[in-house]
């Protein structure tokens, strides 16, 4: 299953189909995935501020939740030492959570807990074709005992460590030797054995925030309190009148910000035929600018047959994420940490081809969709999977990673013809 960035191969025997573009990020996002459950923490915030919400406490739309997590719209896992955390539909929040908001009862308490095992893909050997079915549904079993025993600590963690260690961890260890023995049948059938998977069994209780990176660390340059100051209408007003000023480098530029927009000014949340006066921001020297490439993926599945995709990504510190469904969409500038990266996360998401001679439509939601961030990335490639449970419909499935800013705009490059940080990869779902 894990194979080298340098030798990125789709799982089986079939030639690799790739795309050479990726269309326009999706306005409303969705899908499903079996993640780890985030009890009682949401987004992450420097002096427990407010996050903003839409004039109405309305429901998500379809797919912002993930149903394995009992309407959870942040979610993590435990990847190599540190909170892998996905965020469904972008920020999006349910309506419970949407009115304790507004009451000022926040969820998103410092000093949460959850539950954290072992990463098991990582350690995983080459998986034979025909054994891959069973260990991904497996594998999608451990995450579903994660989400149910943090499901139960976020209930009775208050009673003590020897009932967490008793009543919750003890029993998920056993159920994850059960099914990590499965794995290592299922590999052991047609391939080398995997060696110290039963080492893996037993989790720990983590705190639910990462100590390098998220949106704590993010607001101290730049984040929610100062992205209106860098990038709001300030920002995009001083650069000059809808003919440039005096600096447009001799063209014929037609606007560079709203002033004499008939549009409505944008105000963070995801709604079209606006403009938009957030100043672009700060973009890096091209050999700090970011990349991304998946390096991991099946090429045929079954449907609802659940599978992971592996990325990687350089140059991209994966600690900004302003929820795009509570108004954070294009409301930050983009920023810099102090080594010239960009700051921001990344996006995964899965659609259905109706064919592969014409562009698809742009607006219905994706069979699958979820934001990352972890606080981990640099200059230096790493690695985050992404467990996906399945695709409900038989086809091609076009399946996209792309980078993101703080407000989820692809990051920028130093030169035109510089690739963006993106890669897709088509899946056959019988």
């Amino acid at each position: 299953m894990r194979r080298s960035t340098r030798s990125r191969r789709p799982s089986g025997n079939a030639r690799t189909k790739r795309l050479l573009a990726v269309g326009a990020t999706l306005a409303v996002f969705g899908g499903v995935v079996a993640v780890t459950q985030i009890s009682s923490a949401g987004d992450r915030r420097s002096n427990q501020q407010q996050r903003p919400v839409a004039a109405e406490c309305v429901a998500p739309s379809p797919g912002a939740t993930a149903p394995t997590a009992r309407g959870a719209t942040t979610t993590r896992t435990w990847q190599n030492g540190r909170w892998v955390v996905n965020h469904w539909g972008d920020g999006q929040q349910t309506v419970e959570e949407c009115q304790e908001t507004r009451n000022g009862t926040d969820g998103a308490t410092a000093g949460a807990f959850a539950v954290a095992c072992p990463d098991v893909v990582s350690r995983l050997p080459q998986v034979p074709d025909r054994a891959r079915a069973e260990v991904d549904r497996n594998l999608n079993a451990l995450q579903t005992q994660i989400t149910e025993a943090d499901t139960r600590l976020a209930a009775e963690g208050n009673r003590g460590q020897a009932f967490i260690r008793n009543a919750i961890l003890n029993p998920l260890a056993s159920k994850r030797r059960a099914t990590l023995d499965r794995i290592t049948i299922a590999i052991d059938r047609f391939g080398p054995r995997p060696r110290g998977l039963a080492n893996l069994a037993t989790c720990q209780v983590q705190p639910v925030d990462n100590n390098n990176g998220g949106n704590d660390g993010g607001s101290d340059n730049g984040g929610n309190d100062n992205g209106g100051d860098n990038g709001g209408n300030d920002g995009g007003n001083n650069n000059g009148g809808n003919n440039g000023g005096n600096n447009n480098n001799g063209l014929d530029v037609l606007a560079n910000n709203c002033d004499n927009s008939q549009l409505q000014r944008h105000d963070g949340f995801q709604n079209g035929n606006r403009c938009i006066t957030t100043a672009f921001g700060e973009v890096g020297a091209a050999a700090n600018n970011p990349s991304l490439l998946i390096t991991d993926f099946p090429q045929q599945i079954n449907r609802n047959e659940g599978f992971s995709i592996r990325v990687s990504t350089r140059n991209l510190v994966r600690d900004r994420f302003l929820p795009a469904g509570q108004g954070g969409y294009y409301l930050e500038s983009s920023l810099l940490n102090g080594q010239g990266l960009t700051r921001g996360h990344f996006h995964t998401a899965c659609r259905m081809l109706n064919n592969t001679n014409e562009a698809p439509a742009p607006e219905p939601v994706p069979a699958f969709f979820v934001a990352t961030e972890d606080g981990g990335g640099g200059s230096q490639p790493d690695e985050v999977t992404i467990q996906i449970p399945g695709l409900p419909d038989s086809g091609t499935a076009q399946c996209a990673v792309w980078a993101g800013d703080g407000s989820h705009r692809i990051p920028m490059s130093e030169r035109a013809n510089q690739t963006p940080a993106f890669d897709a990869v088509r899946i056959e779902v019988n």
